[in-house]
């Protein structure tokens, strides 16, 4: 711990990745390149991050977990594995699985072993207990349906 400040010190990972301390990457965690760790940040053992995942701050990402490419999970959005805590048995967790291109909002909370498709957005402060289709956008409690990611991404269009 003497070889790390506080906070607020960059860490440079292999391939252009970026790490905020104080934050923690697990036992055999695999993280693409070009991705970024916000402080405070929790990611477990033998989770993957695909190429240029964005995790912010005070995420939890649970062991095992895999996230494809171009992931983005908001501030303190959580990824659970195991459904009956504490079962103490790996062969029991339910890791989640988040497609390429997703997108977690901040707060949000992900049930284990409900997936998250391609191109979908869980909506910030939503809790997922069912899989969520690809090129979806779901939120409340429990998520549900709102709108494709289409109908999304015309809202996200900035007007002149």
């Amino acid at each position: 711990m003497d070889d790390h400040p506080l906070s607020g010190q960059r860490l440079d990972l292999e391939h252009g990745s970026v790490a905020w301390w104080p934050c923690h990457i697990g036992t055999n965690a695999t993280i693409g390149p070009n991705c970024t760790i916000g402080a405070l940040a929790h990611i477990g053992q033998r989770v993957v991050l695909g190429r240029g995942c964005k995790v912010q701050g005070s995420a939890y990402i649970a062991d095992e977990c895999v996230l494809g490419d171009g992931v983005f999970v908001g501030p303190s959005a959580v990824l659970l594995n195991d459904k009956f805590p504490p079962s103490n048995d790996r062969t029991k967790w339910q890791p989640v699985h988040v497609g390429a291109g997703a997108v977690i909002g901040g707060n949000a909370t992900v049930i284990p072993g409900n997936n998250i498709g391609e191109g979908s957005v869980l909506a910030a402060g939503a809790v997922l207990t069912k899989d969520l289709p690809a090129n979806e956008v779901w939120g409340g409690n429990p998520a549900a349906f709102l709108m494709t990611r289409d109908m999304y991404e015309a809202r996200r269009e900035v007007k002149a």
